[in-house]
């Protein structure tokens, strides 16, 4: 309700400083210019709003209309590429969905058992594989040791998909300062380091591809999600960024931005562990991701989540806050249900 009177207040004072500029421009020249400019004004905002139809149009169904590029993956970019958080989920099936286009997978997790298995069933496409452990929660100490296990491999694709999440939505007094840290290690120090120690010598070769795979929750802050939301509002940032920086340096720079997919970091939620026409399994986002890796540089990755995206995104951000903070008490609900323990 306050929020309603807010922009409330906010439109009557607008509405009456036009006026008083209306009422002191006495020529009706002065007035047709200031109509004018309203005009322009309004066409701009227009536009801008128009701005999400356009990528969902191109994200999304232009792709499937493009023939197939004559350049396979590993030849625009190399055939070499690094898979974060690939032993389960999203990460596990990128890595099988390129392995299928002929390139060799560098996998870097910190479950040796995990990574030997994941690499077994990579290498029955016919590519390489090589395994890195390294446990990306532990922040900067892991990562001289990547390096030196990279030094000799001509990485031509990065994605850096590792993630972490709450075990459940809770408010920020809850997040232990080590569950904090493990968020921001996994979700920004990784996504940061990894694009900086590969970048170079990507541009130094004129080609290279990286996908920093985000969420749909960057699109505002979300409460009960408030440090995995702002990490991923980061990825945002940092990737559109980095784009624009080596846009003239043959680099490919791609934005993942998903809603939710049937994985383990939603185990917080049956009916996201279970799926359904909204919440695709791993399998086939990746598929899908992968299939627009190289078309598109802005993407949710999977049809309906662009068609989700876009009407999300339609909503004020206040609305937006206020439906994503409603959303995750009940998935908090939920969670205490099923572990028969009572919401705070």
């Amino acid at each position: 309700m306050m929020e309603f009177l807010v922009y409330y207040l906010l439109g009557t004072f607008g509405l009456l400083i036009i006026y008083e500029i209306i009422k002191c421009c006495r020529g009706k020249e002065c007035i047709g210019r200031f109509l004018n400019c309203g005009a322009v004004t309004l066409l701009v905002i227009l536009i801008d709003s128009l701005r999400s139809v356009v990528e969902l149009i191109v994200s999304h169904l232009t792709p499937y209309f493009i023939p197939q590029d004559v350049n396979p993956l590993w030849k625009k970019y190399g055939n070499w590429a690094v898979v974060t958080g690939c032993t389960d989920g999203i990460g596990k099936h990128y890595a099988l969905e390129l392995a299928q286009k002929n390139i060799n997978i560098v996998l870097i997790s910190r479950n040796i058992d995990k990574l030997k298995n994941v690499a077994e069933e990579i290498e029955k496409y016919g590519v390489k594989t090589k395994i890195i452990v390294a446990d990306l929660s532990k922040g900067t100490e892991v990562y001289q040791h990547i390096e030196d296990e990279l030094k000799d491999i001509p990485v031509g694709i990065l994605v850096n998909n590792v993630g972490g999440q709450y075990d459940y939505p809770m408010p920020l007094c809850e997040v232990t300062l080590a569950k904090a840290w493990e968020i921001i290690n996994l979700n920004v120090v990784t996504v940061t380091t990894l694009t900086r120690m590969l970048l170079p010598a990507m541009v130094a070769r004129g080609q290279g591809a990286i996908v920093n795979i985000s969420s749909g929750s960057e699109a505002q802050p979300l409460p009960l999600m408030t440090v995995y939301a702002a990490t991923k509002a980061y990825t945002r940032s940092f990737t559109y960024a980095i784009r624009e920086e080596y846009a003239n340096k043959g680099i490919y720079v791609q934005h993942v931005s998903p809603l939710f997919v049937s994985t383990k970091l939603n185990s917080f939620s049956q009916r996201l562990v279970d799926g359904n026409i909204l919440v695709p399994n791993a399998a086939t986002y990746a598929k899908s991701a992968v299939y627009l890796l190289g078309r598109v540089s802005n993407t949710t990755g999977y049809w309906i989540h662009g068609i989700q995206y876009f009407f999300i995104t339609l909503a004020p951000q206040w609305m937006r806050i206020m439906i994503g903070h409603r959303m995750n008490k009940d998935f908090r609900n939920e969670h205490f249900r099923n572990n028969k323990v009572t919401a705070q």
